[in-house]
């Protein structure tokens, strides 16, 4: 609190405006530190994924990622894991809620039988809504040309 000086009398008399100056220094400090955080929060698993021309969906909040890296081992998020236990690590990850959708990434390098191989531990597991992750390229209307032209 402050006070100012009257012109009539020598008293000093109580000002009652509020000063905002402390509460944009302590905004300002929240938002680096959301800036800071906020890229944090994604998925950190470094694989090359394989450009897709189809065009993007809107996606959930918080994702689920089913990764497929370069030495064919599986990561939940960031956690790796066991074949064997890739339904177990999926209901402690969604709740057991199978109706969530699973992103499936994949390097360019796996093989597509590999791929298709985590797609049947999925359906066993009963995870039937999978997504299949790629980059952004291009978006083309066209129907694909038939390769045997």
């Amino acid at each position: 609190m402050h006070g100012r000086l009257n012109k009539d009398q020598e008293d000093l008399v109580e000002n009652h405006e509020i000063n905002v100056t402390p509460f944009i220094d302590v905004m300002l400090v929240l938002l680096i530190i959301f800036m800071v955080a906020a890229p944090l929060s994604t998925v950190d698993v470094p694989v090359d994924l394989p450009v897709s021309t189809a065009k993007p969906v809107q996606r959930p909040d918080k994702p689920l990622y089913l990764t497929i890296k370069t030495d064919l081992s599986l990561a939940v998020g960031n956690d790796t894991i066991d074949r064997a236990r890739l339904g177990s690590a999926l209901d402690q990850f969604t709740d057991a809620d199978r109706q969530r959708r699973v992103f499936l990434r994949a390097d360019k390098t796996v093989p597509y039988g590999q791929l298709m191989e985590v797609m049947n531990l999925l359906r066993r597991a009963g995870y039937l809504k999978v997504a299949l992750v790629g980059l952004e390229g291009p978006f083309e209307s066209r129907a694909p040309t038939d390769a045997r032209q």
